[in-house]
C-alpha cells in the first residue's frame, strides 16, 4: 500500500470512528435528557497509535483504529466508553486521588462507574460480559456494604483483592486509562465546574422518573461525591486557645534602637525585647472517645494519631497543655490527663480502649462539668467527640465549644444538637498520604 492510499485509509478511519462517537453522544443524549450539560462539558477527540483509549479529567482520547475493532466486536462498546467516561468526570474520580492508594481508587472507581450504567439499563450500552458483570458485582455489593467508589475503596483497603480479581475487576470495567489523573493544574474544567454540572444533575434528576432513567444509583454516587470534604487540621485549629508563650516577640522589637545602646552606653540597651507573644496555642481541650461495639479499634487509634500529630505542631502546642481523653460508652470509663508529650508519647503506645456498650453522651458532659468545679481546667474552650453519631445527646448547650466528629455520613443517625458542630471524616482523612502504588 502506497503513502496515498494509507493516508486515504487513515482519513476513512478517523471519520467513521468520529461518526460512532457522535451517534454514542447522540444516543445517549436521547435516553439520559439530565446528562445534557454533562455532556456538553466533555471534549471528546481522536489520539492515533495510542492504543488505548484515554481520560485526562475534561477530555476523552480515543484511538480510532482500536475503537473501530471494540464496536466491531460489539456495538454497545462506544456508547459505553463515552458514558463510563462521562460518570468519571460528574462523580469527580480524577479530583479525588489524594491521600488515595492510587491501584484501589482506579479499580474502584471503574467498578462504580460501571454498576450506575448496568442500573441505567440502556440497551445502546449492553454489551455480552453484562451477565457476568451483574453477578460479581452482586456479591461484591455484600461484601463492601455498597458500589460507590469510595466505599469500594476502603473495602479494597481492608480486604485486598487477589492478583487474579484484580485482572477480572480490569477485564470487565476497565475502559479508560486514567494516566493523567494527577495533572489536575492542566485540566480544561476544574472541580468547581464538574461541581456546577453535578449539582445541576442532580436537580434535573427530580424532574425525571426514575423508571425511564434508572437515576438510583447516579444520586447515591453524587451524594457522595458532592459531599463536604474537610480538612480536619484547619478544622482542630479553631479550637485552638489563645495563650501566652515565652519567646521573644521579634515583630514587634526594633533591633536598631537595641545595638544603638549597646554601642553607645556598653551593656545599657535603649529598649529591652518584649518577652513574651501572645499566640494560638492549645492548652485546655477534651477529646472524647465514644467506645461503643460499633466505634473501636484501628479508626479510633488512627483519630487519635491524626489529632496528636496536628496537636504537637510547634506552633499549636504549649510546653505545658492540659488535654483529657475521655473513654465513654454509657458511662464514662477511663480518663487519661495529658499534660505533655511524653505522657501523650506514652498514651499512644500503651493506652487501651475500654467500653465497649452502648451509647449515651451525656455522662461525659457531666463528667467535664465536675472536673470545671474542681477547678481542674483553667480556661476550657473545646471538646471533640469521635463518634458513629449513634447515642443519646444532651439537651442543654454548653459554654464552650463542642464539635462530633462523626465517621462515615449516615443519614439514620439521629440529629446532632444545633449548638453542637457536625464533621464528617472518612478513614482516609484520617491517614497521612500513601505512595502510590
Amino acid at each position: 500500500m502506497d503513502q496515498k492510499s494509507r493516508t486515504e485509509r487513515q482519513l476513512h478511519i478517523r471519520e467513521i470512528a468520529g461518526e460512532i462517537m457522535h451517534l454514542a453522544h447522540d444516543g445517549i443524549l436521547v435516553n439520559m435528557r439530565f446528562l445534557d450539560v454533562a455532556l456538553s462539558k466533555l471534549r471528546v477527540a481522536y489520539r492515533e497509535q495510542t492504543g488505548a483509549h484515554l481520560f485526562d479529567g475534561a477530555a476523552l482520547y480515543y484511538d480510532p483504529v482500536r475503537l473501530l475493532g471494540q464496536y466491531k466486536a460489539a456495538q454497545g462498546y462506544a456508547a459505553r466508553l463515552y458514558l463510563h467516561t462521562l460518570l468519571h468526570c460528574i462523580f469527580y474520580h480524577a479530583f479525588e486521588t489524594d491521600k488515595l492508594n492510587r491501584q484501589y481508587w482506579d479499580m474502584a472507581t471503574d467498578i462504580a462507574v460501571e454498576h450506575t450504567i448496568l442500573d441505567m439499563n440502556l440497551h445502546l450500552t449492553a454489551l455480552p460480559s453484562d451477565d457476568e458483570l451483574r453477578t460479581r458485582l452482586e456479591i461484591l455489593s455484600k461484601q463492601a456494604g455498597g458500589l460507590t467508589a469510595e466505599k469500594l475503596y476502603r473495602h479494597f483497603r481492608i480486604e485486598e483483592p487477589s492478583g487474579k480479581a484484580k485482572a477480572e475487576w480490569h477485564k470487565l470495567c476497565h475502559y479508560d486509562e486514567h494516566i493523567y489523573w494527577d495533572r489536575r493544574e492542566e485540566l480544561e474544567l476544574s472541580q468547581a465546574e464538574w461541581r456546577k454540572v453535578s449539582e445541576r444533575i442532580k436537580a434535573d434528576l427530580k424532574s425525571f422518573s426514575k423508571d425511564k432513567t434508572r437515576g438510583g444509583v447516579v444520586e447515591q454516587n453524587l451524594k457522595e461525591a458532592t459531599r463536604e470534604r474537610y480538612d480536619y487540621t484547619d478544622f482542630l485549629r479553631k479550637f485552638m486557645v489563645r495563650g501566652e508563650s515565652v519567646q521573644v516577640n521579634d515583630d514587634e522589637f526594633d533591633y536598631i534602637y537595641y545595638t544603638y545602646g549597646l554601642d553607645t552606653y556598653g551593656n545599657m540597651p535603649l529598649v529591652e525585647p518584649l518577652e513574651y507573644k501572645d499566640t494560638n496555642k492549645i492548652r485546655d481541650f477534651v477529646i472524647a472517645l465514644d467506645t461503643s461495639a460499633s466505634c473501636r479499634g484501628k479508626v479510633v487509634q488512627s483519630f487519635l494519631q491524626k489529632t496528636y500529630n496536628i496537636m504537637q505542631e510547634s506552633e499549636n502546642f504549649f510546653s505545658k497543655i492540659n488535654v483529657h481523653i475521655i473513654q465513654c460508652d454509657n458511662e464514662v470509663r477511663q480518663d487519661t490527663k495529658i499534660t505533655g508529650r511524653e505522657e501523650f508519647d506514652d498514651f499512644m503506645a500503651k493506652g487501651r480502649l475500654t467500653g465497649f456498650g452502648s451509647t449515651d453522651f451525656r455522662p461525659v458532659f457531666e463528667y467535664v462539668e465536675n472536673l470545671r468545679e474542681k477547678h481542674e481546667f483553667d480556661d476550657l474552650k473545646g471538646m471533640i467527640y469521635f463518634t458513629d453519631g449513634y447515642g443519646i445527646y444532651p439537651e442543654k448547650m454548653p459554654d464552650y465549644d463542642v464539635a462530633f466528629v462523626l465517621l462515615h455520613e449516615d443519614d439514620n443517625a439521629p440529629k446532632v444538637p444545633p449548638w453542637a458542630i457536625r464533621l464528617v471524616l472518612e478513614e482516609e482523612d484520617l491517614e497521612e498520604p500513601e505512595e502510590t502504588v
